[in-house]
């Protein structure tokens, strides 16, 4: 993922920085629990489109 568009991008819910997990391609957002996925590079920014983090998952806040 380009690092400047990740810089730009913000959770659509609650405006906190994404963490970008390539090897899951989705930007993670620690505080509402969320992984957005990225299809074909392209962020796909939607709730409904958004996985819901297990809680160690959401634990761990991208140090893992």
């Amino acid at each position: 993922m380009d690092k400047e568009l990740l810089a730009l991008l913000v959770c659509p819910l609650c405006q906190a920085k994404l963490t970008y997990d390539a090897a899951n391609a989705e930007l993670k957002c620690f505080y509402d629990g969320l992984a957005y996925p990225v299809r074909d590079g392209i962020p796909v920014m939607l709730e409904e489109e958004a996985r819901q983090m297990d809680a160690d998952e959401k634990l761990k806040g991208g140090r893992g």
